[in-house]
């Protein structure tokens, strides 16, 4: 059976198909629609057409996207692209397709994807995070999927910066679920370049704070030193509580070759460890996981209270 996996992400969404044995056999790319749940659904199932018009053999659909579904209602909840919340994706998609769809987190389909045959698939505890628009993360033990009770498993973005203060790190940052300071407002790329804007009152993108950092921009570069340390700050907290096998990184700020560098060494001091031996490895796709989802349905794990 063919595996359709599809990425939902702030700008982009992103489908591949996979053959049996998980090769690729086509890679799409389209924009995110931003105008609303009717131009995005219709947006999903077009691109699921044109793939089907390219194809003889039917193929299975999981999708992952910036949210969790809720077990109460199974509408989506906590997704930064608001006009997903309340939805009942799931089922919409179901109707219009004519066929069955897996959904699920796309920081979980990301880590499932690196712990099946990826930079984790040595390790039998693997915490995934997103580094992106947004701040995910998703745990797989022994390859397989934790999700909670609460389906919040891996949400370490929106805990609290840990040891912030205002003099190191800068004003209280508001964030969209509506509490304060939290981690993803300073570590996404979108909270990096933005508290980039308030501080110095320039506008660049992510890469152009590192780029103009590593052409000794002092204002870039304390920027970015800031950005490893409350990165480390909140790793650390991670290892501290799970010690995982394997870190795996995803989404653009993973594509900063320094960071592979600068932050375990940045980790330790936080660490109630004399030293991290946790390897941390860098940038993949969750569209793999979330073409996965399907067959792993029956190896997902709850973890209830």
């Amino acid at each position: 059976m063919l595996r359709l996996g599809l990425d939902i992400g702030g700008t982009k969404i992103e489908a591949q198909l996979l053959d049996g044995q998980g090769g690729s056999l086509l890679c799409k790319r389209i924009a995110t629609p931003t105008t609303g749940y009717g131009d995005f659904l219709m947006a999903i199932t077009d691109l699921v057409r044109e793939i089907r018009q390219e194809l003889d053999d039917p193929f299975t659909i999981g999708i992952g996207l910036p949210g969790a579904i809720s077990p109460q209602t199974g509408r989506i909840k906590n997704a930064n692209c608001l006009f997903l919340n309340g939805q009942d994706l799931k089922s919409d998609l179901a109707r219009v397709l004519g066929q069955p769809v897996w959904l699920a987190n796309d920081a979980d389909c990301f880590t499932l994807s690196e712990a099946v045959d990826g930079a984790g698939e040595a390790g039998r505890l693997v915490f995934g995070i997103i580094l992106g628009t947004g701040c995910g993360g998703g745990l797989v033990v022994n390859q397989q999927l934790i999700v909670g009770p609460n389906a919040i498993t891996g949400e370490w973005g929106h805990n609290p910066l840990p040891g912030y203060e205002p003099a190191q790190d800068g004003p209280t940052q508001p964030c969209y679920c509506g509490r304060h300071n939290c981690i993803e407002r300073f570590i996404s790329g979108t909270g990096f370049a933005g508290r980039f804007v308030e501080r110095h009152h320039r506008s660049l993108s992510p890469r152009g704070i590192i780029m103009a950092a590593g052409q000794g921009d002092p204002q870039a570069q304390a920027h970015y030193d800031h950005f490893i340390q409350a990165l480390a700050r909140s790793v650390a907290s991670l290892i501290n509580v799970l010690d995982p096998d394997v870190i795996v990184v995803g989404g653009g700020l993973s594509n900063i070759d320094s960071l592979y560098l600068d932050l375990p060494q940045a980790l330790t001091p936080y660490l109630f460890s004399d030293r991290c031996i946790t390897p941390i490895h860098g940038d993949s796709s969750g569209v793999r996981g979330a073409a996965w989802l399907p067959s792993c349905a029956e190896g997902v794990a709850t973890w209830a209270i």
